[in-house]
Protein backbone atom coordinates (compact mmCIF):
# COMPACT_ATOMS: atom_id res chain seq x y z
CA UNK A 1 0.00 0.00 0.00
CA UNK A 2 1.05 3.58 -1.24
CA UNK A 3 2.60 5.08 2.27
CA UNK A 4 3.57 8.75 3.05
CA UNK A 5 7.16 9.08 4.29
CA UNK A 6 9.44 11.30 5.48
CA UNK A 7 13.35 10.41 5.12
CA UNK A 8 15.55 11.99 7.24
CA UNK A 9 18.70 11.46 5.27
CA UNK A 10 22.39 11.24 7.91
CA UNK A 11 25.56 12.78 6.99
CA UNK A 12 27.20 9.25 5.46
CA UNK A 13 24.24 9.69 3.06
CA UNK A 14 25.89 13.15 1.49
CA UNK A 15 29.53 12.78 1.95
CA UNK A 16 32.56 15.71 3.95
CA UNK A 17 33.01 18.13 1.02
CA UNK A 18 31.90 18.78 -2.28
CA UNK A 19 33.59 16.02 -4.74
CA UNK A 20 32.43 13.28 -1.99
CA UNK A 21 28.94 14.96 -1.84
CA UNK A 22 28.46 14.68 -6.02
CA UNK A 23 29.11 10.89 -5.28
CA UNK A 24 27.24 10.45 -2.60
CA UNK A 25 24.15 11.93 -3.53
CA UNK A 26 24.01 9.39 -6.50
CA UNK A 27 24.31 6.47 -4.29
CA UNK A 28 21.44 7.84 -2.13
CA UNK A 29 19.10 9.04 -5.07
CA UNK A 30 18.56 5.26 -6.03
CA UNK A 31 17.60 4.09 -2.48
CA UNK A 32 14.78 6.98 -2.55
CA UNK A 33 14.12 6.22 -5.56
CA UNK A 34 13.42 2.06 -4.78
CA UNK A 35 11.01 3.92 -2.56
CA UNK A 36 9.42 6.57 -4.92
CA UNK A 37 8.95 3.81 -7.68
CA UNK A 38 6.85 1.36 -5.40
CA UNK A 39 4.48 4.07 -5.44
CA UNK A 40 4.81 5.96 -1.85
CA UNK A 41 4.46 9.76 -0.85
CA UNK A 42 8.54 10.97 -0.13
CA UNK A 43 9.56 14.23 1.36
CA UNK A 44 13.46 14.43 2.38
CA UNK A 45 15.19 15.90 4.73
CA UNK A 46 18.54 15.96 5.27
CA UNK A 47 21.49 17.29 7.91
CA UNK A 48 24.03 19.75 7.18
CA UNK A 49 27.04 19.14 9.85
CA UNK A 50 30.19 19.65 7.18
CA UNK A 51 28.74 21.67 5.33
CA UNK A 52 27.61 24.61 7.12
CA UNK A 53 30.64 24.65 9.26
CA UNK A 54 32.35 24.51 5.90
CA UNK A 55 30.64 27.67 4.92
CA UNK A 56 31.21 28.94 8.27
CA UNK A 57 34.35 28.59 8.02
CA UNK A 58 34.71 30.53 4.34
CA UNK A 59 33.30 33.44 5.49
CA UNK A 60 35.13 33.73 8.18
CA UNK A 61 38.42 33.45 6.16
CA UNK A 62 36.59 36.17 3.73
CA UNK A 63 36.41 38.63 6.62
CA UNK A 64 39.58 38.00 7.76
CA UNK A 65 40.93 39.05 4.03
CA UNK A 66 38.25 41.74 3.68
CA UNK A 67 37.73 43.83 6.23
CA UNK A 68 34.58 45.47 4.39
CA UNK A 69 33.07 42.10 5.44
CA UNK A 70 32.09 41.18 9.04
CA UNK A 71 33.73 38.19 10.78
CA UNK A 72 31.16 36.00 11.71
CA UNK A 73 28.01 36.21 9.11
CA UNK A 74 25.11 35.06 10.79
CA UNK A 75 24.45 31.09 11.23
CA UNK A 76 21.16 31.38 9.90
CA UNK A 77 22.45 32.24 6.64
CA UNK A 78 25.52 29.92 6.51
CA UNK A 79 22.21 27.62 7.35
CA UNK A 80 20.16 28.57 4.06
CA UNK A 81 23.38 28.26 1.96
CA UNK A 82 23.63 24.64 3.37
CA UNK A 83 20.09 24.19 2.02
CA UNK A 84 20.47 25.37 -1.00
CA UNK A 85 23.77 23.71 -2.32
CA UNK A 86 22.69 20.41 -0.71
CA UNK A 87 19.35 20.43 -2.30
CA UNK A 88 20.62 21.35 -5.97
CA UNK A 89 23.30 18.34 -5.70
CA UNK A 90 20.21 15.90 -4.52
CA UNK A 91 17.64 17.03 -6.82
CA UNK A 92 19.41 16.80 -9.44
CA UNK A 93 20.74 13.31 -8.87
CA UNK A 94 17.52 12.23 -7.67
CA UNK A 95 15.79 13.65 -11.28
CA UNK A 96 18.49 11.91 -13.18
CA UNK A 97 17.58 8.48 -11.32
CA UNK A 98 13.87 8.92 -11.52
CA UNK A 99 14.04 10.05 -15.70
CA UNK A 100 16.25 6.46 -16.28
CA UNK A 101 13.49 4.42 -14.34
CA UNK A 102 10.80 6.19 -16.90
CA UNK A 103 9.48 8.01 -13.29
CA UNK A 104 7.25 11.29 -14.36
CA UNK A 105 7.97 13.21 -11.13
CA UNK A 106 9.68 16.49 -10.43
CA UNK A 107 12.12 17.17 -7.02
CA UNK A 108 11.88 20.76 -5.53
CA UNK A 109 13.71 22.18 -2.71
CA UNK A 110 12.00 24.05 -0.22
CA UNK A 111 14.14 26.79 1.40
CA UNK A 112 12.49 25.96 4.85
CA UNK A 113 12.51 27.98 7.76
CA UNK A 114 11.67 26.38 11.35
CA UNK A 115 10.66 28.72 14.70
CA UNK A 116 12.22 27.88 17.56
CA UNK A 117 11.09 29.97 21.18
CA UNK A 118 13.32 32.59 22.00
CA UNK A 119 13.11 31.40 25.79
CA UNK A 120 14.00 27.62 25.19
CA UNK A 121 16.18 27.25 27.95
CA UNK A 122 19.30 25.75 25.66
CA UNK A 123 19.62 29.13 24.52
CA UNK A 124 21.30 29.59 28.20
CA UNK A 125 23.80 26.27 27.94
CA UNK A 126 24.89 26.55 24.53
CA UNK A 127 26.78 23.29 23.47
CA UNK A 128 27.28 22.81 19.79
CA UNK A 129 30.60 24.15 18.59
CA UNK A 130 30.92 25.34 14.99
CA UNK A 131 33.46 26.94 13.16
CA UNK A 132 37.11 27.27 13.33
CA UNK A 133 39.84 27.74 16.20
CA UNK A 134 39.96 31.61 16.76
CA UNK A 135 43.05 33.74 16.54
CA UNK A 136 43.28 35.98 19.52
CA UNK A 137 41.58 39.11 17.09
CA UNK A 138 38.55 37.22 16.38
CA UNK A 139 38.31 36.21 20.39
CA UNK A 140 38.33 39.61 21.24
CA UNK A 141 35.67 40.49 18.48
CA UNK A 142 33.43 37.94 19.69
CA UNK A 143 33.34 38.66 23.29
CA UNK A 144 32.75 42.84 22.44
CA UNK A 145 29.88 41.36 20.04
CA UNK A 146 27.89 39.12 22.38
CA UNK A 147 29.13 35.87 20.41
CA UNK A 148 29.52 32.97 22.60
CA UNK A 149 32.68 30.85 22.76
CA UNK A 150 34.10 28.37 24.29
CA UNK A 151 37.67 26.44 24.68
CA UNK A 152 37.52 22.77 23.03
CA UNK A 153 39.33 19.97 24.81
CA UNK A 154 42.53 22.25 25.14
CA UNK A 155 42.73 23.45 20.86
CA UNK A 156 41.17 26.99 21.46
CA UNK A 157 38.13 28.83 21.43
CA UNK A 158 35.29 28.24 19.23
CA UNK A 159 31.88 29.51 18.66
CA UNK A 160 29.14 27.78 20.45
CA UNK A 161 25.48 28.09 19.95
CA UNK A 162 22.12 26.69 20.54
CA UNK A 163 20.30 23.98 19.80
CA UNK A 164 16.65 24.45 20.54
CA UNK A 165 13.87 22.40 19.87
CA UNK A 166 11.73 22.61 16.33
CA UNK A 167 8.43 24.13 17.29
CA UNK A 168 6.55 25.45 13.22
CA UNK A 169 7.68 25.18 10.00
CA UNK A 170 7.16 28.42 8.22
CA UNK A 171 7.15 26.86 4.83
CA UNK A 172 4.79 24.20 5.62
CA UNK A 173 1.58 24.56 3.48
CA UNK A 174 4.63 25.14 0.43
CA UNK A 175 5.62 21.60 1.19
CA UNK A 176 2.31 20.05 1.83
CA UNK A 177 0.84 21.44 -1.51
CA UNK A 178 3.91 20.03 -3.74
CA UNK A 179 4.16 16.94 -2.38
CA UNK A 180 -0.03 16.68 -3.23
CA UNK A 181 0.75 17.59 -6.32
CA UNK A 182 2.66 14.76 -6.66
CA UNK A 183 6.11 16.35 -6.58
CA UNK A 184 9.17 14.91 -4.46
CA UNK A 185 10.12 17.54 -1.88
CA UNK A 186 13.38 18.22 -0.08
CA UNK A 187 12.60 20.06 3.00
CA UNK A 188 13.94 21.50 6.37
CA UNK A 189 17.90 20.60 5.25
CA UNK A 190 20.05 21.20 8.33
CA UNK A 191 17.70 21.08 10.84
CA UNK A 192 15.57 24.15 8.78
CA UNK A 193 16.65 27.75 9.03
CA UNK A 194 16.14 28.37 13.01
CA UNK A 195 14.04 31.79 13.43
CA UNK A 196 11.93 33.54 15.99
CA UNK A 197 9.11 34.88 15.94
CA UNK A 198 8.78 39.10 16.70
CA UNK A 199 5.28 40.03 15.38
CA UNK A 200 5.05 39.54 11.90
CA UNK A 201 8.80 39.73 11.34
CA UNK A 202 11.31 36.56 11.77
CA UNK A 203 14.97 37.01 13.02
CA UNK A 204 17.76 34.13 12.47
CA UNK A 205 18.86 32.77 15.54
CA UNK A 206 22.66 31.88 16.04
CA UNK A 207 21.63 27.99 16.74
CA UNK A 208 21.41 25.01 15.03
CA UNK A 209 18.01 22.64 14.83
CA UNK A 210 18.74 19.19 15.49
CA UNK A 211 17.02 17.21 11.96
CA UNK A 212 15.99 14.53 13.28
CA UNK A 213 13.84 16.70 15.55
CA UNK A 214 12.64 18.63 12.72
CA UNK A 215 12.00 15.82 10.65
CA UNK A 216 9.86 14.32 13.25
CA UNK A 217 7.76 17.43 13.51
CA UNK A 218 7.76 17.75 9.71
CA UNK A 219 6.51 14.12 10.02
CA UNK A 220 3.82 14.99 12.35
CA UNK A 221 2.68 18.07 9.88
CA UNK A 222 2.51 15.91 6.94
CA UNK A 223 0.29 13.11 9.03
CA UNK A 224 3.01 10.85 7.81
CA UNK A 225 2.31 7.22 8.11
CA UNK A 226 6.46 6.45 8.11
CA UNK A 227 9.27 8.58 9.76
CA UNK A 228 12.46 6.67 8.43
CA UNK A 229 15.65 8.08 9.90
CA UNK A 230 19.07 6.80 8.18
CA UNK A 231 22.24 6.34 10.06
CA UNK A 232 25.39 4.33 9.88
CA UNK A 233 23.71 1.13 11.20
CA UNK A 234 21.30 -1.15 10.32
CA UNK A 235 19.36 -1.61 13.33
CA UNK A 236 19.82 -0.01 16.78
CA UNK A 237 21.30 -1.64 19.95
CA UNK A 238 21.03 -1.64 23.42
CA UNK A 239 24.73 -1.96 25.65
CA UNK A 240 26.20 -1.43 22.46
CA UNK A 241 29.20 -2.80 21.65
CA UNK A 242 29.61 -4.42 24.75
CA UNK A 243 29.35 -8.38 25.78
CA UNK A 244 25.28 -7.81 26.25
CA UNK A 245 24.87 -5.89 23.46
CA UNK A 246 21.46 -6.80 21.72
CA UNK A 247 19.75 -5.56 18.13
CA UNK A 248 16.48 -4.49 18.37
CA UNK A 249 13.88 -5.33 15.65
CA UNK A 250 10.63 -3.53 16.53
CA UNK A 251 10.12 -2.02 20.30
CA UNK A 252 7.42 -0.23 21.54
CA UNK A 253 7.21 3.70 22.63
CA UNK A 254 7.25 2.76 26.31
CA UNK A 255 10.48 0.14 25.47
CA UNK A 256 12.38 3.35 24.09
CA UNK A 257 11.64 5.38 26.18
CA UNK A 258 12.83 3.03 28.90
CA UNK A 259 15.51 2.21 27.22
CA UNK A 260 16.55 6.15 27.19
CA UNK A 261 16.27 6.40 30.33
CA UNK A 262 18.47 3.85 31.04
CA UNK A 263 21.59 5.34 28.89
CA UNK A 264 21.95 2.85 25.96
CA UNK A 265 22.03 5.40 23.59
CA UNK A 266 25.20 7.98 23.21
CA UNK A 267 24.12 11.63 22.96
CA UNK A 268 25.12 13.26 19.95
CA UNK A 269 24.73 10.29 17.86
CA UNK A 270 21.71 7.20 18.49
CA UNK A 271 20.37 9.50 20.98
CA UNK A 272 18.78 12.23 18.99
CA UNK A 273 17.58 9.76 16.69
CA UNK A 274 15.44 7.56 18.67
CA UNK A 275 14.01 10.51 21.11
CA UNK A 276 12.61 11.86 17.22
CA UNK A 277 11.40 8.49 16.42
CA UNK A 278 9.41 8.31 19.61
CA UNK A 279 8.33 12.06 19.65
CA UNK A 280 6.85 10.49 15.66
CA UNK A 281 5.29 7.03 16.84
CA UNK A 282 3.65 8.69 19.98
CA UNK A 283 2.06 11.57 18.10
CA UNK A 284 -0.88 9.58 16.82
CA UNK A 285 -1.82 6.34 15.79
CA UNK A 286 -0.54 4.26 12.60
CA UNK A 287 2.42 6.09 12.86
CA UNK A 288 5.89 4.11 12.70
CA UNK A 289 9.60 5.10 13.06
CA UNK A 290 11.94 3.21 11.38
CA UNK A 291 16.14 3.76 12.34
CA UNK A 292 18.13 1.62 9.43
CA UNK A 293 21.19 1.75 6.87
CA UNK A 294 20.56 4.19 3.53
CA UNK A 295 20.63 0.80 1.57
CA UNK A 296 18.12 -0.86 3.65
CA UNK A 297 15.38 1.78 3.42
CA UNK A 298 13.23 -0.35 0.85
CA UNK A 299 13.65 -3.36 3.10
CA UNK A 300 12.83 -1.79 5.89
CA UNK A 301 9.01 -0.44 5.10
CA UNK A 302 8.65 -3.56 3.72
CA UNK A 303 9.43 -5.60 7.30
CA UNK A 304 12.52 -7.03 6.22
CA UNK A 305 15.25 -5.42 8.71
CA UNK A 306 15.73 -2.25 10.48
CA UNK A 307 14.36 -1.06 13.86
CA UNK A 308 10.84 -0.25 14.15
CA UNK A 309 8.99 1.95 17.17
CA UNK A 310 5.12 2.17 17.34
CA UNK A 311 2.64 2.61 20.36
CA UNK A 312 2.04 -0.43 22.15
Amino acid sequence: MKKRIVIALGGNALGNNLPEQMIAVKHTSKAIADLIEEGHEVVISHGNGPQVGMINEAMAEYGRSNKEHPTFTPLSVCVAMSQAYIGYDLQNALREELIGRGIPKSVATVITQVRVDSDDPKFLNPSKPIGHFMNEEELEYAKANGIQVMEDAGRGYRRVVASPMPKEIIEINTIRNLLESGEIVIACGGGGIPVTRIGNHLKGAAAVIDKDFASALLAKELNADYLIILTAVEKVAIAFRGPNEKWLDAISVEEARQYISEGHFAPGSMLPKVQAAVEFASSGENRTALITLLEKAKDGINGKTGTFIRKA
